[in-house]
């Protein structure tokens, strides 16, 4: 057993600034009220379809590319605050908006414009991160701020839950409260790196962060290892989209008119575990590499979610969301360290826009593609496709790992002695 001291550790010495975004990314997740909620907001609220409402949650999804790629260029030019003041305020007032409308198609199109803001904000968010912490504090400083985030999202979609019935306009304004806090906080207290950019990282075991010339693509093309990871969560996030969207009708339909409090106690769990748990896993993986770490998360979701196809009363919906809530732990504890270590720093907004893109491409087609499936299959037979698409994850970032393995820093050329020196992407 490890003591307490040295379980939170990895937390101990990190810049003063990844503490306060752990607090401001907890006081976000408090009001975490709408996306938790919107497939029930869809079909059992407006009274559309299952494929229908698959099919908005998948339009949310494609919205989001354009504007992940339109973040991630202006973090790289104009700096991460601005674009983080500019967007995240964009979406407080879309969703303050969206308060004062009833139920309807309109108010999905406002929900879908503030995700969109929100995503445009992200790549900025991930690229103030990397550029506060070095290789080794990484995933001390991601695991913090992860579970700063789930701190919030234990009570968050719990009380989003009992709100939901009789104060649907609660949700939005609570929403909007608790994202403009979090926002004021990153405005005051933290200062915008953006300048840092234009200098040299010191130390050969950094090379990877080295500024470089050239697009994102040739940086890319130069780093193939982020292309495979990307092609593996594109996987995983085909299965992880399910707790949003299959989840919640499952709940509905196993448990009628208590489905959707019964999804928010679940969706609290699942914070919960986050919370006991992210430490003990940081600290007990600590050995093991970023690749071999998503191994093995990307096979406890194929287990949490497989296993709904066969054990689905409410204690195994509970035991489902303790086994797939480790995956997601260890997978958020890695990917995004991996992605900034292999990164250089002038192309960090762009690499965190690409990267979260094409992983949530398999986000967005998700919930149509299972829509469409479910007007063919059980909801049990569904839950056993997604623990067969979550096997093959598992293989593939198998693969990835044993890729990973054969490569060091020293075998990546300098992308301004490449002829693959293209354009920067407008």
């Amino acid at each position: 057993m490890y003591s307490l001291k040295n379980l939170f550790s990895p937390y101990r010495g990190l810049p003063k600034e990844v503490y306060i975004i752990a607090v401001a990314r907890f006081i976000n997740a408090l009001g975490c009220f709408v996306f938790p909620l919107l497939t029930l907001i869809l079909t059992d609220t407006i009274g559309l379809s299952k494929s229908t409402a698959g099919l908005y949650l998948s339009m949310a999804g494609i919205v989001s590319v354009p504007a992940a790629m339109l973040g991630g260029k202006l973090a790289d030019s104009v700096g991460r605050k601005k674009v983080i003041v500019c967007f995240d305020s964009l979406a407080i007032a879309l969703y303050i908006t969206a308060s004062f409308i009833e139920p309807s198609l309109p108010m999905v199109y406002l929900i879908i414009l503030a995700g969109a803001a929100m995503m445009t904000a992200g790549p900025a968010h991930d690229s103030l991160m990397a550029d506060l912490t070095t290789p080794e504090v990484r995933n001390g400083a991601y695991a913090l701020t992860y579970m700063g985030w789930n701190l919030g999202f234990a009570v968050g979609p719990v009380v989003g839950g009992l709100l939901y019935k009789h104060h649907l306009k609660l949700i939005f304004l609570g929403d909007a409260f608790t994202a403009l806090i979090s926002l004021v906080l990153i405005t005051i207290f933290i200062r915008d790196t953006f300048q840092g950019t234009k200098e040299e990282l010191p130390g050969k075991h950094r090379k990877l962060e080295m500024r470089e010339e050239g697009s994102i693509f040739a940086v890319l093309l130069k780093r193939p290892v982020l292309i495979y990871i990307a092609i593996a969560g594109f996987i995983w996030q085909f299965v992880y989209s399910q707790w949003t969207f299959m989840l919640p009708i499952h709940a509905v339909q196993n448990f009628h008119e208590l489905g959707a409090q019964y999804y928010g106690l679940i969706a609290g769990f699942n914070g919960l575990v986050v919370i006991l748990f992210t430490p003990l896993l940081t600290k007990a993986t600590e050995g093991l590499t970023d690749t071999r770490r998503m191994v093995n998360g990307v096979f406890l979701y194929a287990v949490g979610f497989g296993m709904l196809g066969l054990l689905n009363s409410l204690p195994f919906f509970f035991i489902s969301a303790f086994v797939f809530t480790l995956g997601e732990i260890i997978i958020a504890i890695s990917v995004n360290p991996f992605i900034a270590n292999h990164t250089p720093i002038s192309h960090r907004g762009r690499m965190n826009a690409v990267i979260p893109m094409i992983m949530g491409v398999g986000f967005t087609i998700g919930p149509m593609a299972m829509g469409k499936l479910l007007s063919y299959l059980s909801i049990e037979r569904g839950w056993l496709f997604i623990g067969l698409v979550g096997l093959i994850g598992t293989l593939i970032m198998f693969w990835v790992e044993k890729y990973a393995e054969r490569i060091t820093q020293d075998d990546v050329p300098s992308i301004t002695d490449s002829s693959l020196v293209q354009q920067d992407y407008s």
